[in-house]
């Protein structure tokens, strides 16, 4: 017999399994008996029903099942007793007077499951707008409140409000620092309806942000018959519509804004025109820096230099001014008050993220302005300017004058964020009431600095957030402005110098006194603007219950 006969007969036994010698280690023993069903193949899975275990199955029209449906063997008749708090279950009434900010943050800190729905309106009409163009359009009135530096909290709102004026009550915004999303979800056992929007460029325009706010005023009002359409319409009106001051007024406003601050800090009639020019010239080559599209840490670093650079010429030309109130004043038209307001606001109402997103951007620009003042500053060392640092100590109290340039200074920052007409008064005069409480408690009364300032910073807020809820408004047109004469411009400008002489000890706690004065304006604000809120209808603790947090665990 050939070896090729002699394997056929041994392949035709290993595969009718009868070959001991050659088995799997997941193969059926010979002597045990596996009961098989009809066609039901031998892989399972764990999630399967055992064969002995009978299931209640619903009708044969039903779908699958989801995690909030009643089990089978539930009845309503042997239901467990409820269960009732302590402290009772609270009561959610949303006075329609109160603006839509509070309502739809009362709203958003509750859970989904006990959010009262929406009341049928005029704008819910038979079928409803499509949903995604209410989210389309909920994206968009997003994006430029984000984009016109709002709170993420604020944002929120919005968002929520316009999905809700539409009959949209399951819809969950999300707000970081570049990205909107939202989402819908119809019903429990339906799949959510997902969108989303980059924020990619930000623009400061008051004028735009309040007429964004009278439009979701107008959305969230149950007696309002505002359709899809109209709202398209005016969102796009809002796009194309001119800023309210011109380029010349801008760059006019920032010179004297700058003006403004050299008097604060001792500056006479000299330092106020060299304060101011140098601040002009700078905003130009910011300008020119935009042009050519530079990223804004560039633009931040070529607007600091003509100010340090005039403030050292006329050191070196023996000119008797204070050089240093030159070079601080250039220095209040860049700190970017704004940007940091909104981080720390948002670090505190928990959006972690986004104020994190917020404060490295702060940063950024913060060090644009110290590389661009140091520049100059070695370069006048260097020329054998003699800077003193101790002039710092000399700053002359003249009341009157101070409280006139503090609220210049308001103005004309009121000016550059393009703020409206109708608002730049009541700003102006909250910016000279802020530095009147400032100069009482610190020149007056002789307390820290920090202190004071945090003091007169709550002030700006509280007076900011009852005159932006007279007017149904964002609260930004009134407090941001209103900061400037706060800010510190000295104590940065101190730091740096001493830097610059390698004089490096003095110039970090300068610095770090800065960082802390930047600190105890932004929680100031904040701290007031809940206060306003105390005072108000929206304090009861059934309203403030939801925004109770853990505490970190």
């Amino acid at each position: 017999m050939s070896e090729a006969e002699d394997r056929k007969p041994q392949s035709d036994e290993a595969r009718s399994g009868f070959d001991p010698e050659i088995t799997s280690e997941f193969a059926i023993p010979a002597g045990l008996a596996v009961h098989r069903t009809g066609g039901e193949p031998e892989t399972t899975s764990e999630f399967a029903v055992p064969s002995g275990l009978d299931v209640g199955q619903s009708g044969a029209g039903e779908g699958e099942g989801s995690a909030f449906s009643l089990p089978s063997t539930y009845s309503a008749r042997q239901a467990p007793s409820a269960f009732t708090p302590a402290d009772g279950v609270p009561v959610v009434s949303l006075i329609k007077d109160l603006p839509w900010q509070d309502r739809m943050r009362t709203m958003l800190r509750m859970p989904v499951a006990d959010r009262p729905a929406p009341e049928p309106g005029p704008k819910a009409e038979e079928g409803g707008p499509a949903v995604p163009r209410v989210l389309d359009l909920t994206l968009r009135i997003g994006e430029l409140l984000l984009a016109g530096g709002e709170g993420a909290e604020d944002v929120e709102a919005a968002m929520f409000a316009v999905c809700r004026s539409y009959g949209l009550d399951r819809c969950e915004p999300n707000v970081t620092f570049t990205l909107l999303s939202i989402s819908y979800q119809p019903s429990l056992v339906e799949d959510p309806v997902t969108a989303s929007r980059t924020v990619r460029r930000r623009g400061t325009d008051y004028t735009r942000l309040a007429a964004v706010f009278r439009l979701v005023d107008d959305l969230s009002d149950p007696e309002s018959h505002l359709s899809l359409e109209d709202a398209y319409r005016r969102l796009a009106e809002m796009r194309r519509n001119r800023h309210p001051y011109p380029t010349w007024v801008l760059t006019s406003a920032s010179g004297l804004l700058a003006g403004a601050a050299s008097v604060l800090v001792g500056g006479d009639l000299v330092v106020f025109v060299a304060a101011a020019l140098g601040a002009m010239l700078g905003d130009r080559l910011a300008w020119l820096c935009a042009g050519r599209g530079l990223p804004e840490f560039y633009q931040f670093l070529v607007a600091a230099m003509p100010p340090a650079a005039i403030g050292i010429a006329l050191t070196l030309a023996d000119v008797d001014v204070k050089a240093s109130a030159v070079i601080t004043g250039g220095l209040f038209a860049l700190l970017p008050g704004r940007a940091l307001v909104a981080g720390v606001q948002d670090g505190l109402t928990g959006f972690y993220i986004t104020a994190a997103a917020r404060l490295l951007e702060v940063m950024y620009f913060f060090v644009g302005i110290v590389a661009g003042v140091l520049v100059m500053l070695y370069v006048g060392v260097q020329l054998g300017a003699h800077l003193n640092p101790d002039a710092a100590l000399g700053v002359t109290k003249r009341p009157l004058w101070q409280i006139g340039a503090s609220m210049l200074l308001s103005l004309t920052f009121a000016v550059l964020l393009q703020q409206e007409r109708s608002t730049v008064l009541a700003v102006t005069l909250n910016g000279g009431v802020a530095w009147s409480v400032y100069g009482a408690m610190h020149y007056a009364g002789e307390i820290s600095p920090v202190a004071s300032t945090a003091v007169a910073a709550g002030v700006v807020g509280l007076f900011g957030q009852l005159l932006s809820r007279y007017r149904f408004a964002s609260a930004l047109p009134y407090t941001t402005a209103a900061i400037g004469p706060l800010l510190p411009g000295s104590a940065t400008y101190f730091g740096l110098l001493a830097i610059a002489q390698n004089e490096v000890d003095a110039g970090l706690v300068s610095i770090t006194k800065a960082a802390a004065l930047a600190m105890a304006i932004a929680i100031g604000v904040n701290l007031g603007s809940e206060v306003s809120r105390l005072f108000l209808r929206i304090g009861s603790a059934e309203k403030r219950r939801a925004a109770k947090r853990t505490r970190g665990f």
